[in-house]
């Protein structure tokens, strides 16, 4: 801040004057004392001073820079009373400081107006500074809890309500900081908030206001229903299988979004082979399950797909997407075996909370201990810290390694709290590069060692998050006592977290969006069965199949994806089934599958550009068999394929994109497998003389359902009018334009 001029000064001495005697008498013995930490640095937090766009920037504006929303009250301080040589604060004069003058514009200021004189923020800035400006105290109360009041169970949009903030401090004391919080909307479709905490209901559906103070964050959430007329006895009469399907007619209900009617046989078996395993139903199954006349062949069904190897596929393909197999960062051997190590646990249905206590206290050979290459990818306590909870607790804490998390309630001192635990955590062999070498790399736990905080210069004494520190001495490896708080039943975070993920895999989207942002200012879209799931998951001893086969039994996952005039605006609470495209890998043996026509696999790209050739998979391998990201292919590339680079969902893209309908309608991927000599298109025109039964299996093969008896009648009389000589010719177009439908691209 630079020195005001004359005018400015004479200007600011006028407002100082006016407010002498509250802001530079001396104060009474009864006046309270004005706490740096409770009273000052929200004033400014508020005001946007110590933001990232203002003083609260890396490098600070103007000269002054101040922790990000006051994460280091002591350095704030500093920078406010001593540096400049302290003419940041006019003891004597409070009113000509230019911590009051800059912000209320008294003098030039870029950031513009962001206190005015004479206001309560004003005055209270101005009683700390006649006080002597005192700084954080090591005993100042902390805020142990906040509260919020005003949001109605239901509201209707055009209605404005008002929040109020009260903060409970560890002295007992309790206040309202409404003036002095932050407030966001998690849906601004539904709900708007101003900065007074003044909400503004715009829209239908399931919201939520988060207010933030001091690293606490509290929620206030509104229920607006839609415009639609439903019946009562829709609800009562719909069919219900399991408690999913009661928590979300009830929230059906709540919101006035009717359910769409249950989808059909051939919907239904498509759907769940394809959620479940990642592969068609064939043509047999698909008869055989239609001509099954059991009241439970639903369950059979289902039950069947949990015996099959290409479920261990598909599950070991998505988890080595959770936990970044890739051959860019090992070496093949090393991959093999985390994959493999993966792989088995899939197999042997491992209970989640055992196979991540496996992962989190690995020790031992890359090789023979798959699960060691964990600690291989994230290789300094900071990534391992981050990247445990993001993968298990689906929380990204990434910010608060450089200052308290500005929307969170996780501070710096809590990450490094975190971080401190892996600090001992050490391997032999790894090498600069994890390429080099032939990947027999041994991880160890040193005895001592901590980890430096960077803004004390001290270790911070290791504590999972939200938990007790550690006690100085205990000769535990510090990972065990992180992986008994992190799958303790009562850490619900944990539970929560693989919920969401398992969920959205079944459902297109998940009951938190996105799937591994589960921060308290991203609620769930139905709270209380998500609380539920969790629950079930964790009385069922973390068997995650017992997870999937309740999802797949509830009537929820069979509604069909029919819109109703009374649901066509719903895209979160499961009043219908949601449409997505298949995924890259899905989509790529689907297609194998139908042509009969294997991709072959042979190269790896590198990290420089270059590739590798690679004998680990055979002509018949899938791509859900893929060990490794790295392997190469233009296909997966371009319908977003996960490369395993960071442990977010948004590695992957299941997006349409107008290069996808370029390449399926003109790329090699169909075109050259349709007419190889050795695809299905010849074996069908070898054992089919007749048209109608190859155009059946045709539609069982790629839709999973037999043709209309318009499509077939149709295609009946394409095939007659082209002669014999054009049967390949139009055998060949008819599974083109097939495998090019919505229908076939898309989980519907």
């Amino acid at each position: 801040m630079n020195a005001p001029s004359l005018p400015g000064r004479i200007l600011a001495l006028l407002i100082a004057i006016s407010s002498l005697s509250l802001s530079a008498a001396p104060k009474p013995d009864s006046d309270p004392a004005i706490s740096f930490r409770n009273d000052v640095l929200p004033i400014l937090s508020k005001a946007g001073c110590n933001s990232g766009g203002c003083h609260g920037a890396m490098a600070g504006k103007g000269g002054f820079r101040l922790s990000l929303f006051g994460y280091n009250p002591e350095a704030d301080h500093l920078a406010i009373t001593r540096e400049a040589l302290g003419r940041r604060i006019e003891s004597g004069q409070p009113g000509l400081s230019l911590v009051l003058t800059k912000p209320t514009a008294t003098v030039a200021h870029k950031g513009g107006k962001r206190i005015e004189p004479g206001s309560a923020d004003y005055l209270t800035l101005a009683h700390w500074i006649a006080q002597g400006a005192p700084g954080p105290q090591a005993d100042d109360p902390r805020v142990d809890e906040l509260f919020i009041t005003g949001p109605k169970e239901t509201v209707n949009p055009g209605e404005t309500i008002p929040l109020r903030v009260r903060a409970r401090f560890s002295d007992g004391q309790e206040r309202d900081v409404t003036a002095w919080s932050r407030f966001t909307s998690a849906d601004e479709t539904v709900a708007l908030v101003d900065g007074s905490g003044s909400v503004s209901v715009i829209g239908p559906g399931e919201g939520a206001v988060t207010a933030w103070y001091s690293s606490r964050i509290v929620i206030a959430r509104l229920s607006a229903p839609y415009p639609f007329t439903v019946p009562d006895a829709v609800y009562a009469n719909a069919p219900r299988a399991n408690f999913i399907d009661d928590l979300v007619l009830t929230q059906l209900k709540r919101l006035h979004l009717e359910p769409s009617p249950p989808a059909d046989d051939t919907t239904f078996i498509r759907r769940s082979a394809l959620d479940t395993i990642g592969r068609l139903p064939t043509p047999a199954e698909v008869e055989t399950f239609l001509s099954d006349t059991r009241p439970d062949r639903r369950t059979h069904w289902i039950n069947g797909l949990f015996s099959r190897t290409e479920f261990i596929d598909y599950w070991a393909y998505k988890w080595s997407d959770l936990l970044l197999v890739s051959g860019s960062r090992l070496r093949p051997d090393a991959v093999k075996s985390y994959y493999g190590w993966i792989r088995q646990r899939v197999a042997d249905n491992t209970p989640w909370d055992e196979f991540v206590r496996q992962v989190i206290t690995a020790r031992g050979s890359a090789v023979e201990q798959g699960e060691s290459n964990f600690y291989a990818i994230h290789q300094d306590p900071e990534s391992m810290a981050e990247n445990v909870s993001q993968a298990f607790l689906s929380l990204s804490i990434n910010c608060a390694r450089c200052h308290n998390h500005p929307l969170e309630k996780w501070t710096n001192d809590q990450y490094y709290q975190f971080a401190n635990l892996f600090a001992r955590v050490r391997a032999k062999g790894w090498g600069g590069d994890a390429r080099n070498g032939d990947g027999r790399r041994t991880l160890y736990v040193e005895p001592e060692g901590d980890l430096i905080q960077p803004r004390t210069g001290k270790p911070q004494p290791p504590a999972p998050l939200d938990a007790p520190a550690i006690a100085d001495g205990d000769p535990r490896d510090r990972r065990e006592v992180l992986a008994d708080w992190l799958t303790a039943p009562d850490n619900r975070a944990f539970a929560r977290a693989i919920v969401n993920r398992v969920w959205a895999n079944f459902m297109g989207v998940g009951l938190v969006e996105a799937v591994d942002d589960l921060r308290a200012s991203n609620p769930a879209s139905n709270e209380a069965l998500l609380d539920a799931l969790a629950t079930h998951l964790i009385e069922h001893r973390f068997d995650l199949r017992d997870l999937m086969r309740l999802i797949l039994a509830s009537e929820t996952y069979r509604r069909s994806g029919e819109v109703l005039p009374g649901n066509r605006d719903d895209r979160r609470h499961y009043s219908r089934h949601f449409p997505r495209r298949l995924s890259a890998e899905v989509l790529s043996d689907a297609i194998a599958d139908i042509t009969a026509v294997p991709e072959k696999y042979g190269e790896l790209l590198l990290n420089d550009g270059s590739t590798e050739k690679t004998s680990f998979y055979t002509n018949s391998t899938r791509a859900l068999q893929l060990y490794d990201a790295a392997v190469q292919s233009y296909f997966l590339k371009t319908f977003g394929r996960n490369q395993r680079e960071i442990t977010c969902e948004c590695e992957r893209s299941n997006q349409p994109s107008l290069v996808q309908v370029l390449h399926l309608s003109n790329g090699r991927t169909i075109n050259d497998k349709l007419a190889a000599p050795e695809s299905r298109v010849t074996t069908l025109l070898a054992r089919h003389t007749d048209p109608a039964p190859l155009i059946r299996e045709a539609w069982l093969l790629c839709l999973g359902r037999p043709p209309s008896s318009h499509e077939l009648e149709s295609f009946v009389s394409v095939y007659n009018d082209a002669g014999p000589d054009q049967r390949r010719l139009v055998t060949e177009d008819l599974f083109w334009s097939l495998l090019t439908s919505r229908e076939f691209l898309f989980q519907h």
